[in-house]
């Protein structure tokens, strides 16, 4: 059994970041893109988790994984709270009618 090593936490979270900002440059719903930029996120989480486990006596990557997660909590609420505005007033949730918001 083989034990994983740095590059392939790396290879792993590139993979994760490829579907993630294709899925944000591809759909057109806000939910998908809502969840393609929580997949970006938690790529970037993992290779700063990684990274960290690299160097064990530095434990910065992950104090600052800390802060990402915090700081998707907050998009999440923020973004989730347009989307049901959005929804609300044009019973629709498609990227396209977000300039609708402004009426």
């Amino acid at each position: 059994m083989s034990t994983m090593n740095l590059d392939h936490f790396v290879v792993l979270s590139a993979i994760l970041f490829t579907i993630g900002s294709i899925g944000f440059l591809v759909r057109r719903n806000v939910i998908v893109t809502l969840m393609s930029i929580e997949i970006m996120l938690n790529a970037v989480n993992l290779a700063l988790v990684a990274f960290n486990r690299a160097h064990p006596a530095n434990y910065s990557g992950q104090i600052f994984t800390f802060f990402v997660i915090a700081a998707e909590a907050a998009e999440v609420a923020i973004g989730l709270a347009i989307v049901l505005a959005m929804f609300r007033l044009h019973r629709t949730i498609r990227t396209d009618d977000a300039t609708l918001l402004k009426n």
